[in-house]
């Protein structure tokens, strides 16, 4: 797949998963990711593109429905209110400033898709074409670069948009791994492949 592709905002969504500050903890200083995911945003905002968030949060219901011997369910039961649907922890940054118009959807899983209807509201509006930006690299952008390739989506990974706790893991992944199923490219270069207005 080429980066260097021409890319149609009017089908194209970013999404920003899991920009909240339950998640965001491992970094010393998230400030330069969430400036550089705000950019993303804002270029293709800029020219009529769809913005989306993805964060992971959960009801009361959501915890008693994991079965016992899930592996998940029992670290999100340890995070108790940490990672409650209600806790100011689970709120997407408000340096990235979602508005009432951006795609929202509360994922209960790892991937964007498996526990949302965000692949509904992405194929009513014609998008075919996804720019992901996320943290972790091996926790949501791995599942959802997995998942969006199985729905037929164009993938794009911005490498310096998304983090990792473990940076040797981060790198693999963007070297080996997602370019079997997605386009890596930065921040810049994707700006630069949108159309000029």
């Amino acid at each position: 797949m080429s980066v260097a592709t021409a890319i149609d905002p009017q089908h194209t969504a970013f999404l920003a998963m899991d920009f909240q500050a339950s998640i965001l903890g491992f970094l010393p200083d998230p400030t330069p990711l969430l400036s550089r995911v705000a950019s993303a945003a804002r270029a293709l905002r800029q020219q009529g593109g769809t913005i989306g968030f993805v964060r992971v949060a959960f009801q009361d219901a959501d915890y008693e429905a994991f079965p016992t011997h899930s592996a998940m369910g029992a670290r999100i039961k340890a995070a108790g209110q940490n990672m409650h649907a209600d806790s100011p922890n689970t709120a997407v940054h408000a340096s990235l400033a979602p508005r009432a118009s951006d795609i929202t959807v509360r994922k209960t899983r790892v991937g964007a898709f498996s526990t949302t209807d965000l692949d509904a509201q992405l194929k009513r509006t014609g998008i075919h074409t996804l720019v992901l930006a996320g943290v972790h690299t091996s926790g949501v952008v791995l599942s959802t670069v997995r998942e969006a390739h199985d729905l037929d989506y164009r993938v794009l990974v911005l490498s310096d948009a998304c983090a990792d706790p473990d940076q040797e893991v981060h790198d693999f992944l963007m070297a080996k791994i997602f370019p079997r199923q997605a386009s890596v490219t930065t921040v810049a270069q994707f700006a630069g492949n949108l159309p000029t207005v």
